[in-house]
């Protein structure tokens, strides 16, 4: 397994912003792991008629699938400290007419609400939090006794090609490295079942998946490591993890893609993990 980060202070309130092409990119990778995250939201119980508080929303893209799952007659809060990605998620909210979903502005750890939750859910989002184990005891304030929260990480552990596709796994290294030096955890997904039990969770039911695939692939893994990468490639340069010349970005996906066909390599991404978990009785933060 992967190190943990040795520093842990974000130098970045979040290195991949919140760009159009970011939102394109979000979209993207939303194509691509959703069979995963819903799977996970089914299997904790995300159900009919529950009220669903979303953590860091980004495009609403989580938000859009719990509403699918809760119906009509349930309800979707999402949350995020970004305007731009709240006005962008309430305006896709609109363009499908979903009247169950809203989009808010705000820490959901401070944030209030009239009426608690019967799940909390998120996406990729404990990885960019300081502090994990603070952020799900503040999100668990929401969550009424019996309610769920099932969280959706990754973890690069597993990433690789076999036989090597050398500029895959150059990027991937590249990425991780990034994220280890502006204070993101790389390792979150497996770093679930910890976090949970600390919070004072019960301890999670887990399970991982994976991308997998060869360089002819139509969508795949590929896509979404060189989107991350080209997106990342500012702060990686920031950083002192590249320089200008190594990513060529704009020729980046096909000569992955290239090697991957050329090689007979299997491109395998990173873990995608979840976690979730059951409260009894009251929560933590009542306790």
């Amino acid at each position: 397994m992967g190190s943990q980060p040795t520093d842990t202070k974000r130098r970045y309130e979040y290195e991949l912003g919140h760009t159009d092409r970011e939102l394109r990119r979000l979209a993207t990778q939303a194509a691509l792991v959703e069979p995963f995250t819903r799977s996970y939201l089914q299997r904790a119980g995300v159900s009919q008629g529950m009220r669903v508080l979303d953590v860091g929303s980004g495009a609403g893209d989580v938000a859009f699938l719990a509403a699918d799952l809760v119906g009509p007659a349930g309800e979707v809060v999402g949350t995020d400290r970004s305007p731009t990605a709240v006005v962008a998620a309430t305006a896709r909210a609109k363009e499908h007419l979903l009247s169950n979903v809203g989009f808010v502005e705000g820490d959901p750890a401070k944030l209030t609400f009239d009426v608690p939750f019967d799940a909390i859910v998120g996406r990729y989002v404990l990885m960019f939090s300081p502090d994990p184990v603070e952020m799900l005891r503040g999100m668990t304030r929401h969550l009424r006794p019996g309610g769920v929260i099932v969280f959706h990480e990754v973890d690069w552990t597993g990433a690789g090609s076999f036989p090597p596709a050398p500029t895959y796994d150059r990027c991937f290294r590249y990425i991780v490295e990034t994220f280890h030096k502006v204070g993101t955890n790389p390792y979150m997904g497996l770093r679930l079942h910890a976090a949970f039990i600390e919070a004072g969770l019960p301890a999670p039911t887990m399970a991982v998946s994976a991308l997998a695939g060869g360089g002819s692939d139509g969508l795949s893994g590929i896509d979404l490591i060189s989107d991350l990468a080209v997106t990342m490639a500012p702060v990686m340069e920031q950083t002192g993890v590249i320089n200008a010349l190594d990513l060529q970005p704009e020729s980046l996906q096909e000569r992955i893609r290239e090697e991957a066909t050329t090689n007979g390599s299997v491109v395998v991404g990173r873990y995608e993990v979840g976690a979730w978990a059951r409260l009894t009785g009251s929560s933590p933060a009542r306790q």
